[in-house]
């Protein structure tokens, strides 16, 4: 009986290697009917070889025969039947293991012997045994060794007991049972344990594998990731070539977009250069297709005669469905090529092309986003023109210098404005400068009424805002807070290095802001009777997208005591949106 434990684990191995009998390890796996009948089949057959590789017992003659025959009144068989059918009713469950426990039972019963209907129905009840315990088992997980070798002693033993109640004559069920028993039970518990384990470790394998490469997967989706953010570009190309050789056991890795190749990086770089162009008519295959292929030495088509790319995996690479190019990935021969790589290989397509397309999704956002902030750069009253052109014309007769000197800054104010719209930072002093013209024309308009203070770190001002910040600001003082007030109307505009920051305040002793309003002025565009209504919204939403949200204005009022706006930016601030204009 030791000797047949061989066969078993040679039947075990085997049955590892069927998709649908590896998925019963599964507890969440769907077997159809189909695989079931397949499944009560193959533990049925197993039951009926258990049998035939059983020893002929004897207990009258106390002889023992190697190879089972259609048996006599006074034989028995030692045998490994209820092996196959504890194991079917462990993976499979009740209904298999019944159907299977049928199956080889009704052989045995068929194939004679005074044990024949004993062991035919200890063989059902096997199934159903086994059943019973895999149905238990699932709430706790897959079946165990442990959990097998109890079973199938258990199930060896009750075969016994039913010998020893429906073999008849009673006394010669006795000795058969005394001969055989203890063997019997203690061979079936071994070898439904070796099965289950056998099976498992399999598998655990084959999931230990599994892991392995989703980590591999995902350590190079992270490695990846900062370089096809670019695109597909040479340089890109070069760096993800560079991570998957060191990560994928191969001779060499190459990418090329739609006509040249990008980079090439291992054995045959010295021939497969960048920039030369795609030569392969499998890779152009791909391209046109969009599906991924393996190749021979053939299918490569190198000039060289030396070279050593003899197999390689060519997938595509996509964006947006279209193939934008190609991964090939080169190794000795089509034999070094196993499924699991395949995988690996067919994944890391589908994971740059998905960097690829993230890629592209940030390029439009980050063009949108320039737009807007252009948009918000546009957005400047007319009123403030006109206004100017009559203050002008007011001065001419009476002060012809006074004008003059007005329209000069009139015209570097809208000078500074176009400048503003065609770029996307000003250092804080092109910023004065532009607030300075602005103000000449203002303190113009409100003469005796308007005065300005300017508190000044000149160590400061070669901090950068973006364009067109501190106007608007400016402007929102006086068309909102000086505006209706009197006389000693009183702008100030502070710029005060700190330890690590630049302050920048416009304060006004004007009318102030009511506490509603405030409370709209940073989260919506407001109509204004006197404005666009736009100014500080405006403002505060061109310093948080293009500097961070730390550099939001922070703005205090009272009605009728003031305002004082003020934002906070780093001294070195880096441009977010490079090369904008």
């Amino acid at each position: 009986m030791i000797e047949r434990l061989g066969i078993i684990v040679t039947v075990a191995f085997v049955l590892t290697r069927v998709s649908f009998f590896r998925r019963l390890l599964d507890q969440q796996a769907v077997i159809d009917r189909r695989q079931q009948l397949w499944l009560v089949i193959i533990f049925g057959c197993f039951g009926i070889i258990g049998t035939y590789m059983g020893l002929v017992i004897n207990p009258i003659e106390n002889s023992i025969e190697r190879w089972t025959r259609v048996l006599g009144e006074d034989e028995a068989i030692a045998n490994s039947r209820v092996l196959g059918i504890v194991v079917a009713g462990l993976l499979g469950g009740w209904k298999i293991g019944v159907s299977a426990g049928i199956i080889a039972g009704v052989h045995r019963i068929f194939l004679g012997g005074f044990t024949g209907i004993a062991c035919g129905v200890a063989t059902i009840i096997a199934g159903v045994i086994a059943g019973i315990v895999a149905k238990r088992q699932q709430k706790d997980g897959m079946v165990t060794p442990q959990v097998a070798f109890i079973v199938g002693g258990a199930a060896e033993a009750v075969q016994m007991l039913v010998i020893l109640a429906v073999a008849k004559p009673f006394d010669k069920a006795m000795a058969l049972v005394q001969d055989i028993g203890l063997s019997m039970i203690a061979a079936n518990a071994l070898g439904t344990a070796l099965f289950i384990l056998i099976i498992r470790s399999v598998v655990q394998e084959e999931e230990k594998m599994g892991a392995v490469q989703s980590q591999k997967a995902l350590r190079i989706a992270n490695s990846t990731l900062i370089h096809m953010r670019k695109g597909l570009t040479g340089v890109s190309a070069s760096a993800v070539c560079a991570i998957l050789y060191k990560e994928i056991p191969s001779l060499a890795v190459s990418i090329t977009d739609r006509d040249h190749i990008l980079s090439h990086i291992g054995k045959g770089e010295d021939h497969h250069r960048p920039a030369h162009d795609i030569r392969t008519e499998a890779t152009r295959k791909v391209i046109e297709n969009g599906q991924g292929m393996t190749v021979g030495k053939k299918a490569i088509q190198c000039n060289e005669k030396n070279c050593p790319l003899h197999a390689a995996v060519i997938v595509p690479l996509k964006q947006q469905e279209v193939t934008v190019g190609t991964l090939k990935v080169y190794f000795q021969s089509v034999r070094d090529i196993s499924p699991i790589m395949m995988e690996l290989i067919q994944g890391l397509s589908t994971l740059l092309s998905q960097q690829l397309e993230i890629a592209e999704g940030e390029k439009h956002r980050a063009l949108a986003k320039e737009l807007e902030i252009k948009a918000l750069q546009a957005q400047v009253s007319p009123h403030f023109l006109f206004n100017a052109m009559n203050t002008i014309v007011s001065l001419i007769r009476t002060n012809p210098a006074h004008a003059r000197k007005l329209l000069i800054a009139l015209s570097s104010f809208f000078r500074q404005n176009l400048a503003g719209s065609t770029k996307s930072f000003s250092t804080l002093k092109e910023e004065v400068d532009h607030v300075k013209s602005y103000l000449s024309i203002e303190e113009a308009r409100f003469q005796d009424r308007l005065n300005v203070l300017y508190d000044l770190d000149e160590e400061a001002l070669s901090a950068t805002v973006p364009s067109m910040t501190l106007q608007p600001l400016v402007e929102n003082s006086i068309k909102h807070g000086l505006k209706s007030k009197l006389g000693d109307g009183v702008l100030q505009l502070s710029i005060q290095q700190k330890d690590s920051f630049v302050q920048v305040m416009v304060q006004d002793n004007g009318a102030g802001i009511p506490k509603e309003r405030l409370q709209q002025l940073m989260t919506q565009q407001v109509e204004s009777e006197s404005g666009t209504g736009i100014g500080l919204y405006n403002v505060n939403e061109r310093l948080k997208k293009m500097l961070s949200e730390n550099a939001a204005l922070n703005i205090r009022s009272s009605a009728g005591e003031g305002t004082s706006i003020t934002f906070k930016i780093t001294k070195n601030q880096p441009n977010i949106i490079e090369g904008a204009g």
